[in-house]
């Protein structure tokens, strides 16, 4: 598993944008962009410095939880003796739908959403947003899973399996691809797509309100989120009162959640 962490993720992560940075410079939904290798290494750096903090701080924290709640028998998975396939199909599901469930606390409590309004400030959005995450968010979600994965009863294999699943797909799914509709289509039956995902990035909040989805598309149809725009060539992403450029760079990035009238957000009425 320490290879999984180490090297394997890292490497099909740096290997799958790489791919998809290079298709959205071919066939790219919303077009016109410039300097997007200066945008796109803002994004990257901001979160390999995030993936190092949890590395270091809450890895071996993670290992320690999971393990404890092994030996004593604690959380949901530990209750049945299930054959393993079963058993990590359910912890990916489950842990799945506690990601949904924090994705949506973060658009409605309004001290996470300070600091997961740096993802969504993002008006180039493309595959490095996908790792556009603000350091507080990811030290705030890291220590609420503490809690979270023993009470599920995850060993730390599924935990790694599931962020293996994870990353590629949250990457596909901020892609700038121009992808057919029809396409679009066949995958989100199962997962989060670039058209459910562009929605979520709209600057129109009851847009941006819906599709909290990380990997099953079906959380959103089964929690009444879901949402899709015809004409998702039209949509205007980022956040309506964050236009300045000066956002746009990592220093902009970590000190936005610190300005109160950036980040304020009145509730609106649909159109």
């Amino acid at each position: 598993m320490l290879d999984l962490e180490t090297f394997v993720k890292p490497m099909g992560a740096a290997i799958a944008l790489g791919i998809l940075w290079l298709i959205e410079g071919v066939l790219p939904m919303f077009e016109g962009r410039v300097n997007r290798v200066r945008h796109g290494l803002a994004n990257v750096v901001l979160g390999v410095g995030n993936a190092a903090i949890v590395a270091v701080v809450f890895a071996g924290a993670t290992l320690l939880v999971t393990e404890w709640a092994r030996e004593h028998g604690i959380g949901l998975l530990h209750v049945f003796a299930l054959p393993t396939a079963v058993r990590l199909t359910l912890a990916v599901v489950i842990f799945d739908a506690w990601q949904y469930l924090w994705h949506r606390l973060n658009h409605q409590i309004p001290v996470l959403w300070r600091f997961h309004a740096v993802h969504h400030a993002d008006r180039a959005m493309d595959a490095s947003t996908a790792l556009r995450f603000h350091t507080g968010e990811i030290i705030l979600s890291s220590t609420v899973r503490l809690a979270v994965i023993p009470i599920l009863g995850m060993t730390v294999g599924e935990v790694l399996v599931y962020e293996s699943i994870l990353l590629p797909i949250i990457l596909f799914h901020h892609s700038n691809v121009s992808m057919p509709n029809r396409v679009d289509t066949w995958f989100r039956w199962l997962i989060v797509t670039p058209w459910m995902h562009w929605v979520h990035h709209s600057s129109y909040q009851p847009e941006t309100d819906s599709n909290y989805s990380s990997i099953f598309s079906f959380w959103d149809r089964l929690f009444g989120s879901f949402r899709l725009r015809a004409d998702a060539d039209q949509i205007q992403l980022g956040l309506e009162n964050m236009r300045q450029s000066e956002w746009a760079d990592l220093r902009g990035m970590l000190t936005m959640p610190f300005r109160r009238d950036l980040v304020r957000r009145d509730r609106i009425k649909e159109k």
